[in-house]
């Protein structure tokens, strides 16, 4: 085997990539700082029964185990870095009123993710705790529009959903898990037929309701309005409608949005208890960007509060941005002058970048392109264009 062959779905990212990948991890962390979000960096490894606390239980299968040859115990390798954030703000930080936190990390899948070709993502996210209301949710979402608007992707489709209405619908059933995901995969699939002689064990309102599910998507004027209509009476259901009612009312004056409603579109049902989701563009078949709510995230770790928030993979971002991030640059011969080595320095400080080089060379950089170049005059040393 050659020594430099990297693991299957594990790749190198080099440097004009890399570049853009970092200008943008700068300019969104920026933005999230002017809403007011304090940035956390949480520990790449954690024990593994801390990392999987809670909601991170989902996570099992796609963490890399190993152990900690100082303690013996069991270390897991991140897949997700919410939950982290999570027991940051319940345990650590332990504030009473509104916390925005912002992380960007590297994580890392044991299973290559579906939909993906890499096992190890930057994730980049925001989340905001202790706000139970819809604006919370609306501020996630703006947030989100305005990262991929930084990113130079004008046309966004975003799919809304909540998962308020599945509650509302099996409020006297008691499921087990594995019942859920069946009835989370037959919603998913939109498969009417095996749904309708799946439900059968339900009360016809029940079932009648999951059927109305599958077709209950698209502009969300219309969902809404044959929502109220088909769907049973509930304060879970009527709730969750007013949620996504004043949602869509708030979002639709952003521009070059596409904004539908999905109610049949559950994945990670589990994991949230409110509004859901999910953003879409061209050149990508499955969501760039995820969020909602999911206030019980912090209640494996002693404390339950409202929670919601966002996030998406910046690799994956960076290599459908459209923003070209190569840098103007100035050549310079590599010699010793003390009057040359003035003037570079002077450039530097203005936030210029000088190339030195020595004679008959020339950069081969994917970053830079070297449009000027240092020039000799008499007793100084000049910028000229190349």
């Amino acid at each position: 085997m050659n020594r430099w062959l990297l693991p299957e779905d594990i790749a190198d990212v080099l440097p004009a990539e890399a570049r853009k990948v970092e200008t943008l991890r700068r300019a969104i962390l920026d933005l999230y700082q002017s809403y007011g979000y304090e940035l956390v960096a949480p520990p790449i490894l954690e024990f593994l029964d801390s990392l999987l606390t809670g909601t991170g239980s989902d996570l099992n299968l796609q963490t890399f185990k190993l152990v900690d040859q100082l303690s013996g115990r069991t270390l897991g390798l991140r897949a997700d870095i919410t939950p982290q954030v999570a027991r940051i703000d319940a345990h650590l930080l332990n504030r009473a009123g509104v916390t925005r936190l912002c992380y960007a990390g590297s994580v890392a899948h044991a299973r290559t993710p579906a939909g993906s070709s890499s096992r190890e993502q930057l994730q980049l996210g925001a989340e905001i705790y202790g706000c139970a209301n819809w604006e919370a949710d609306f501020e996630a979402i703006t947030l989100l529009l305005k990262t991929l608007e930084l990113a130079g992707l004008k046309k966004v489709y975003l799919d809304l959903s909540h998962a308020g209405i599945l509650t509302g619908i099996l409020a006297d059933q008691r499921l087990d898990k594995e019942t859920i995901e069946s009835l989370y995969g037959l919603l998913q699939s939109k498969d009417r037929p095996r749904l309708k002689q799946w439900s059968t064990c339900f009360p016809a309102k029940v079932a009648d309701a999951l059927l109305a599910l599958t077709e209950l998507n698209g502009p969300c004027a219309e969902v809404l309005v044959k929502a109220k209509k088909v769907l049973p009476q509930h304060a879970a259901i009527d709730q969750a409608l007013a949620d996504l009612d004043h949602i869509v009312t708030a979002v639709n004056a952003n521009a070059g949005l596409e904004l539908s409603i999905d109610l049949a579109d559950l994945r990670g049902y589990q994991y949230h208890s409110g509004v859901m989701f999910a953003a879409y563009v061209d050149g990508l078949p499955q969501p760039i960007a995820r969020g909602g709510r999911y206030d019980q995230v912090g209640q494996a770790f002693g404390r339950s509060r409202p929670a919601t928030g966002s996030s998406l993979d910046l690799l994956t971002l960076a290599s459908l941005s459209p923003l070209n991030v190569r840098k103007l640059a100035i050549l310079a011969p590599w010699v010793q002058d003390a009057s040359l080595e003035k003037v570079i320095t002077e450039l530097r400080t203005r936030g210029e970048v000088v190339i030195q080089v020595l004679a008959g060379e020339y950069v081969e950089a994917a970053e830079y392109e070297c449009d000027r170049e240092l020039v000799k005059q008499g007793n100084s040393w000049e910028v000229k264009k190349k």
